[in-house]
């Protein structure tokens, strides 16, 4: 085929699905199907949700995951993830975004961020026509009663945005 690519055919021998067992099969009871119809038929989500439930009523069809991926222009690992989270936690939990796996630990508390305020709105050093963020984060450490030992400037920029 000289380098041309034909969509359905493998390009490579990962490509081919005959023999591969999937770890997570999809089936659903006539209730979920059901469901997920109505979901589509409606048209009133976001097209995030109505694509995974495409996803799952095409892998309970039996659908390879290469032909999902063709028929409905999504990234093998995207039906690999709804079919994973289908198996493991359920229709709703497949369809629905995932909220973040860890917490974020604010690196300025209220006093701090209160001291950077008032720190941007004082005068800028000597030499100097206005505050950059990464001067504003330098003399934030070097501020004794702050008790921060590094910051960042884009730190200092989102605690700034944040407050204005």
């Amino acid at each position: 085929m000289d380098g041309l690519l034909t969509i359905g055919l493998p390009t490579s021998n990962t490509d081919l699905e005959v023999g591969v067992r999937k770890k997570y099969i999809v089936k659903l009871t006539l209730e979920e199907k059901e469901q997920l119809r109505g979901l589509l038929s409606s048209g009133k989500e976001r097209v995030r949700k109505l694509t995974r439930a495409r996803i799952l009523l095409k892998a309970n069809e039996g659908w390879t995951d290469r032909s999902i991926c063709v028929a409905l222009d999504v990234s093998r690992p995207t039906v690999e993830r709804t079919r994973r989270r289908f198996v493991e936690e359920g229709v709703l939990a497949s369809l629905c975004h995932r909220s973040p796996r860890r917490d974020y630990e604010r690196r300025l508390d209220g006093d701090a961020e209160a001291h950077l305020i008032a720190l941007a709105c004082s005068s800028p050093p000597q030499g100097r026509g206005r505050w950059t963020l990464r001067l504003l984060a330098k003399r934030l450490v070097t501020l004794e009663q702050v008790g921060v030992e590094s910051v960042s400037y884009e730190t200092v920029r989102q605690v700034l945005k944040k407050r204005t």
